[in-house]
C-alpha cells in the first residue's frame, strides 16, 4: 500500500476553499429551508383546508422524490421552460426546498405535541391565534423540535455534496478535481470525509449547547 498524504497537506488550502463553499450552500439552504418549513408547518396545522392540502402536497412530493432529481429539474429542466438559474441558485434553492419539506413535518409534530390546553389557555387570556403561536406554542414546540432539527441540519450539510452534480465547486467537486490531477483517490476522499466530519462535529457541539441552554429556560 502506497499512501502519500503530503499531497493533501500541499492542497489543503484548495480543499478549505471547497469547505467554505459547502458552508455557504448549507447556511443559505438551512435559512431558506427553515422559512419554508415553518410556513409549511403553520399551513399543515391551519384550519384552512386549502392551505393544509397545499402543504401536504408539498411535503408528499418533495419527500417522495430524490433530492438529486429535484436539483436536476431546477438546473437542467427549468431552462426548457425559459427559466435559467445559476448553479449556485439552483443548488441552494433545491436543498432549501428539500430541507423545508422535512422541517415542515418536524415543526408540525412539535406543534401538535404541545398540549391543546395551552392554546385554549392563551385564547382565554385574550390572545389571538398568531400571538398564542408566537408566545406560548412556538417556544414549547421549538424545544421539542431541536433534536430532529439537528439531525436534519446535518443531513442538509451532507446533502450539499450533491450540489457538485450541478457544477458547484464545493468540497466534493474540489476533491474530485484534485483526483484528476494527482490520481490519489484514497487520500483525497478520506481527507474530504474528515473535513465533513469536522464541520458536522462543530455543528453538533453548538446544537448540543443550545439544546441544554433551552432546557434550563
Amino acid at each position: 500500500m502506497n499512501l502519500d498524504y503530503s499531497i493533501i497537506y500541499a492542497k489543503l488550502p484548495i480543499l478549505l476553499e471547497g469547505c467554505l463553499v459547502t458552508l455557504e450552500i448549507s447556511f443559505f439552504s438551512l435559512l431558506l429551508g427553515m422559512a419554508f418549513g415553518i410556513t409549511g408547518a403553520l399551513c399543515r396545522t391551519s384550519s384552512s383546508r386549502l392551505l393544509n392540502t397545499l402543504a401536504f402536497l408539498y411535503v408528499w412530493i418533495i419527500r417522495g422524490t430524490p433530492v438529486m432529481v429535484q436539483l436536476f429539474i431546477l438546473y437542467f429542466g427549468l431552462p426548457q421552460l425559459g427559466i435559467k438559474l445559476s448553479s449556485m441558485t439552483a443548488g441552494i434553492l433545491g436543498l432549501a426546498v428539500n430541507t423545508g419539506a422535512y422541517v415542515t413535518e418536524i415543526f408540525r409534530s412539535g406543534i401538535q405535541a404541545v398540549d391543546k390546553g395551552q392554546m385554549e389557555a392563551a385564547m382565554s387570556l385574550g390572545m389571538n391565534y398568531r400571538q398564542a403561536m408566537i408566545r406560548i406554542i412556538g417556544p414549547q414546540a421549538t424545544k421539542i423540535c431541536i433534536p430532529p432539527l439537528v439531525n436534519q441540519f446535518i443531513m442538509t450539510l451532507k446533502n450539499s455534496s450533491i450540489a457538485s452534480l450541478v457544477t458547484i465547486t464545493e468540497l466534493l467537486r474540489t476533491g474530485e478535481q484534485l483526483i484528476y490531477t494527482t490520481f490519489r483517490t484514497f487520500e483525497v476522499y478520506t481527507a474530504i470525509a474528515v473535513l465533513y466530519l469536522l464541520m458536522n462535529s462543530v455543528f453538533m457541539i453548538i446544537a448540543d449547547r443550545l439544546e441544554k441552554r433551552m432546557a434550563r429556560q
